[in-house]
């Protein structure tokens, strides 16, 4: 077995020097990509473009059995939901990478290899970034462009609208706990490791013009509910029976002794998209080709509500 060098023996130039013979040739969009002072970008066909930035830490996003390839998915996954919920077409991707002194190299260039697959699957680039010493962490901005869509916001739910999600939840939550009580589940294990940002589906909502609001889950049903609630001056009635959640899902989270509700619509790390819009307009988003499930709707309180039969609580926010 051959033995790496660690990132402080090999240097920060070399470093990247290697970084740029493992990511992909630059795309279309990519004018001048990494080695450069500064990337040049082109695709913005509408002259807007949408930024968001976020951080993912060894401390919180490291889980048992969790390698770096799949921690540098991770990173460039959570900003590219953010800006493709609201119905962005990424564009590219910056990561700036810390990494400890006496770390394999080869841990590096698997991060940077799990962002690059992470942006292949958004259709971008990796086209720039950097590289410090320190604890674990990437703090990555991601681009896009709305190709002459209306954004789709936190702040535009209305009294009246029906709420909706895409996909299912509590999986990410599900994986989790198998793995801390030493479970087989193959499906939830990996969509907590693997977060896949929709951005088929964010584009479709946005299409259809006829959102009135929307949001990724990636800290959870309750935090999102709560975040555009209170953005919007609305409240929401949410039904506890109408949440998807997979047979398998479920049983493992009752195996593990997890409270139910709490954790399916409080536990992070899901990347479903969250909305809003007029009843009448349904038809319009099913002729888009989205799959969602109704949950609930938009009130005149200013809090979002779990019902249950003759139970209803105030949904609380997050706690993962």
């Amino acid at each position: 077995m051959v033995s790496m060098a660690t990132v402080k023996e090999v240097g920060e130039r070399k470093l990247v020097d290697n970084i740029r013979n493992i990511i992909r040739p630059r795309s279309g969009n990519t004018v001048i990509g990494p080695g450069d002072d500064a990337a040049v970008l082109k695709g913005c066909t509408d002259g807007t473009v949408v930024i968001s930035t976020d951080v993912v830490t060894k401390a919180r996003h490291f889980p048992e059995g969790m390698t770096f390839e799949r921690f540098g998915w991770t990173a460039a996954a959570v900003n590219f939901s953010d800006i493709v919920s609201m119905g962005a077409r990424p564009l590219g991707f910056l990561p700036a990478v810390t990494i400890p002194e006496d770390e394999d190299e080869s841990s590096l260039y698997d991060i940077m290899s799990g962002i690059d697959q992470c942006c292949e699957f958004c259709k971008c680039d990796v086209v720039g970034g950097d590289t410090k010493f320190g604890e674990l962490a990437v703090a990555g901005t991601a681009f896009g462009t709305m190709e002459g869509r209306r954004p789709m916001t936190r702040r535009g739910a209305q009294p009246g609208d029906i709420v909706a999600v895409t996909g299912t939840l509590g999986d990410a939550a599900a994986g989790y706990f198998a793995i801390k009580n030493g479970l087989e589940a193959d499906d939830q294990i990996f969509k907590l490791m693997v977060p896949v940002p929709h951005m088929e589906d964010g584009i479709k909502l946005a299409e259809t013009g006829v959102v009135h609001s929307c949001m990724d889950l990636s800290d959870g049903l309750a935090n999102a509910a709560c975040t555009i609630c209170q953005m919007s001056r609305v409240g929401m009635e949410i039904e506890w029976e109408f949440l998807p959640v997979d047979d398998e899902t479920r049983n493992i989270l009752e195996y593990c002794h997890c409270d139910l509700k709490d954790t399916i619509t409080r536990w992070g790390g899901e990347y479903e998209l969250l909305f809003t819009f007029d009843k009448s307009d349904i038809k319009k988003l099913y002729e888009a080709g989205i799959a969602f499930s109704i949950i609930g709707v938009v009130n005149n309180s200013d809090e979002p509500y779990l019902s249950d039969g003759d139970s209803r609580t105030v949904m609380k926010d997050g706690i993962y």
